[in-house]
């Protein structure tokens, strides 16, 4: 296998996003990063499932951690009977799909191919556990050799000298994104919102451009309206947590109302991923709602009186009229053709 993650920036390294060895899983605390360089280091699949549901690692970071726990899982159980490790295995695959229920349906995806790898493994000699790490290992490495595909296609959209805004984190395809442009040679400079409560934008996606060699600056989540005025803004992009296919788009709250600001400046908003073939319609979705405890207190400093309310939707829905194209890796769609990227077949993807 040729790994896809060369010349990309420090977490998104394999080995930092997530990894199994020595009967534990170790996964990059992105809640403190880049002030600090931790891991979590995980025993049991259950503490897996838990740094997932407490944003130890966030974007497309849980699949990978959900292979991994998966292999974790397969480990726990090794001298029992074949029936009860796959028992077993299902059992974990129910409590890391569901760490985080707005992504569920792809993270049930990742826990199923991981189970039939176990299945593999236990017909044909192989430890589980091992055989779910490599096809975990070799999922992360498929996902990244996509997003570089899509990457290729979301370039195309920029200008040779420009100003682009993102929102939250992207994962993959903001380190493809970079690495693309910069293979271009294209003159870039980069926004980022900085995304309350946990500052995704500030600390992950500015870190992740500033490794890869592209000005950056980070911004406060309520400058957007102005900086897209006053900075020119040239594209705003965004990688999607569901793209449903009826066109409408679910992302890191925020995503919708820097999408209405750039409709009314005339700037184009292009969201990246691939569309979920099971959700067909956004009634399928479950908003996650987050502890409202964390939006009021910064990095664990309370920043209101005592009895103060809070309210976290984790997640907010861009309705199809304010996307200017779906970037996929094959190809750029409207948010009403979606379905149309189906017409080539399944690919497997998780």
């Amino acid at each position: 296998m040729i790994r896809k993650d060369h010349g990309l920036a420090f977490m998104l390294q394999y080995e930092n996003v997530a990894w199994y060895e020595n009967r534990e899983v170790k996964i990059l605390d992105r809640r403190v990063y880049p002030r600090v360089i931790r891991y979590e280091v995980c025993k049991t699949h259950k503490e897996v499932a838990k740094a997932i549901t407490d944003m130890v690692t966030q974007s497309a970071g849980p699949f990978t951690a959900a292979g991994m726990g998966m292999a974790l899982a397969a480990k726990e159980v090794e001298h029992e009977p074949v029936e009860i490790q796959l028992e077993q295995l299902k059992k974990a695959g129910e409590t890391l799909a569901n760490a985080r229920p707005t992504t569920a349906n792809r993270m049930k995806l990742v826990v199923e191919g991981c189970i039939e790898a176990a299945k593999e493994g236990l017909r044909y000699g192989g430890a589980p556990d091992e055989m779910i790490f490599n096809h975990t290992l070799e999922s992360l490495n498929r996902r990244y050799s996509k997003m570089e595909e899509t990457a290729e296609y979301l370039v195309d959209l920029f200008p040779e000298k420009g100003r682009i805004m993102t929102h939250c984190f992207g994962e993959t395809i903001v380190g493809m994104m970079l690495r693309v442009a910069k293979g271009r040679n294209l003159d870039l400079e980069f926004y980022c919102p900085e995304t309350r409560p946990y500052l995704q934008g500030a600390r992950l996606t500015a870190s992740v451009i500033q490794d890869q060699g592209y000005p950056v600056t980070v911004i406060s989540d309520n400058m957007v309206a102005v900086t897209m005025k006053e900075k020119k803004i040239d594209v705003f992009t965004s990688a999607a947590d569901s793209i449903v296919l009826d066109g409408h788009v679910v992302n890191k709250v925020g995503t919708m109302q820097m999408a209405l600001v750039a409709k009314h400046f005339a700037i184009p908003y292009y969201v990246t991923g691939i569309p979920d073939q099971g959700k067909t319609s956004i009634k399928d979705l479950v908003i996650e709602e987050r502890n409202p405890k964390e939006v009021l207190e910064f990095q664990g400093i309370k920043t209101t009186l005592e009895g103060v309310k809070g309210y976290y939707p984790a997640f907010d829905i861009t309705p199809p009229e304010y996307v200017s194209g779906v970037v996929t890796n094959r190809g750029v769609y409207t948010p009403y053709n979606i379905k149309d990227y189906f017409k080539g077949g399944e690919e497997r993807y998780y």
